[in-house]
């Protein structure tokens, strides 16, 4: 296999990597936990051997939320038809942050590609949070947030796009809320890191309404930098697995007319602590 890093800051990819061969999962194991998100390069594997390689990495979280895959309900279906508008994940977020135990991270199968646009953009919350001054490390540092998925997958988004087209669905089940440490210790690296996102964290407690805007829409800004990101061109085949707890993702909709379906398996995590 040869691993080449994307960015001076987070992600590879990797060439020559087979995911049925166990004895390369080490080596692969390794480099998701140096750079957090790598793409593994011309899978050409179907279901069952997705999630066998998923299940490498832990048991397997059945999503909620998303259509599956017809007789295999832990992979969920990531799907954009040529004449929708809406993709899924657009806004830049973590997945699973509103669940008490948030997922370890996905691990996201392209079959069908458009001929351009359609990438995925990763941010590294370490490269994020080491970039602060030492005054706003310390002043987050003991802060939590809640976390909620019933603004984003619950009934007051039953009128849009992705759930009128079946993409989403299951509103009644977004009941989660979760608080989490402001800034976590990773579990894998034991690197420290911001743990809060734009599309599920509602508020940071102990602030008022006021500060706590302020500070994430701070947080928000400063994450977004190009030094902390990274960029996946998608090819046909192309595997990508992120982990959820050291990265935001968003979803580019750039291809309109043009359909892009893509697998997805979320693997469980354990809990976040600040030490």
């Amino acid at each position: 296999m040869d691993i080449r890093p994307l960015t001076g800051g987070v992600g590879a990819e990797i060439i020559g990597a087979d995911i049925r061969d166990g004895s390369q999962f080490d080596a692969i194991h390794t480099a998701f936990a140096q750079h957090s998100v790598i793409v593994l390069r011309a899978q050409d594997v179907g279901p069952d051997e997705h999630l066998a390689f998923a299940q490498r990495f832990g048991a397997i979280n059945i999503n909620r939320f998303f259509r599956p895959v017809d007789g295999h309900p832990e992979i969920a279906m990531v799907l954009k038809e040529k004449d929708q508008k809406e993709a899924i994940g657009e806004g830049w977020h973590t997945d699973h942050s509103y669940d008490q135990i948030p997922a370890m991270g996905s691990i996201l199968h392209a079959l069908e590609t458009p001929p351009f646009g359609g990438d995925t953009l990763f941010v590294s919350m370490g490269a994020a949070y080491e970039t602060l001054s030492p005054t706003m490390r310390s002043f987050l540092d003991g802060l939590w947030a809640v976390h909620s998925s019933r603004h984003v997958f619950g009934t007051s988004t039953q009128d849009s796009e992705a759930a009128q087209s079946g993409r989403l669905s299951n509103a009644q089940a977004a009941t989660q809320d979760a608080r989490h440490p402001v800034i976590i210790k990773h579990p894998l690296s034991g690197r420290r890191g911001i743990y809060v996102n734009p599309v599920f964290t509602t508020h940071i407690e102990g602030l008022s309404a006021d500060e706590s805007a302020a500070i994430l829409a701070m947080l928000y800004d400063h994450c977004q930098q190009p030094e902390f990101q990274c960029r996946i061109r998608w090819q046909t085949g192309d595997m990508t697995i992120w982990d959820n707890r050291a990265t935001w993702h968003k979803a580019v909709n750039d291809y309109h007319g043009f359909r892009r379906l893509m697998h997805r398996v979320t693997v469980e995590g354990v809990a976040l602590s600040a030490e």
